[in-house]
């Protein structure tokens, strides 16, 4: 098995104390309900693509996008003080719709395990 990359460690670490920031300690209510599923860092270690998914429709996942964005400096700062790097990533959140659609197709196998099983005329 081949050894992590550096920035594939640092990323899995930057999730792991992203998530623990959102969840307890951030107040905004539009970041309610969001889930961090990824967090992508260059080679550099300079910049973060931070991925989150929220069951929702447009305009939440615009109001989350927002709040994140707003909290952008406070989190940035407390992975600074948590996590020992010599440089920060910058922080970029990016929508991650796949729990959405699994979500979707979870209904959809439901409706026709339903439609498949069920006895016409009961």
């Amino acid at each position: 098995m081949l050894p992590k990359s550096r920035a594939i460690r640092v990323g899995d670490l930057v999730l792991r104390e992203l998530a623990d920031l959102v969840m307890k300690k951030l107040k905004d209510p539009r970041v309610k309900g969001i889930t961090l599923t990824a967090v992508d860092v260059s080679k550099d270690l300079r910049h973060a693509r931070v991925y989150f998914s929220l069951i929702g429709d447009n305009a939440q996942v615009i109001q989350a996008l927002a709040g994140l964005d707003s909290a952008k400096g406070f989190l940035k700062r407390e992975i600074g003080l948590r996590v020992n790097l010599r440089h920060v990533p910058d922080l970029v959140f990016r929508h991650d719709p796949s729990l959405e659609r699994g979500s979707r197709m979870e209904k959809l196998l439901q409706k026709l395990k339903e439609d498949v099983f069920t006895v016409p005329g009961e």
